[in-house]
């Protein structure tokens, strides 16, 4: 009996370990699109539905502001530490991603966000828009960990 209950266990685990996205608790460091200078690093988490979002964990621009003061709702005047600035993104296969939304921290603006992991998987480049793609600004972030 016990036997059994170890090996039920054991494929339980393997295949919650399978259904987990690559991305998933990955640490990121996001790039300023202007300055192409490091501006913070970000984890992702994958919520029960397989949604992703990454949260800010730690901020490497010394001069940036402590907390989301353009932001509106809920986020304003949060600290940007543990500020979850991408939402609902979700797999469409093949390393890509979509359907997501990201918040600017600096504009306090929520945009539309798609993503494309790199096939060695130490690049993520990102869209932002608002309507249609082609209307955006990109921005690349390299793997941490």
């Amino acid at each position: 009996m016990k036997k059994y209950l170890f090996l039920c266990l054991l494929v339980s685990y393997s295949i919650n370990s399978f259904a987990s996205d690559q991305l998933n608790g990955t640490v990121w460091q996001t790039m300023d699109d202007e300055t192409n200078q490091p501006r913070a690093l970000v984890r992702f988490s994958e919520d029960k539905n397989g949604a992703l979002s990454a949260t800010i964990e730690k901020i490497l621009v010394a001069s940036e502001a402590n907390q989301c003061s353009k932001c509106e709702g809920p986020y304003k005047n949060k600290s940007l530490n543990g500020l979850a600035i991408v939402k609902n993104l979700k797999s469409s296969g093949q390393n890509k991603y979509g359907n997501g939304s990201i918040l600017d921290p600096k504009t306090g603006k929520t945009y539309s966000f798609n993503a494309t992991l790199s096939p060695d998987g130490k690049k993520l480049s990102g869209r932002g828009y608002i309507g249609i793609s082609a209307l955006g600004r990109s921005q690349t972030w390299y793997r941490i960990k």
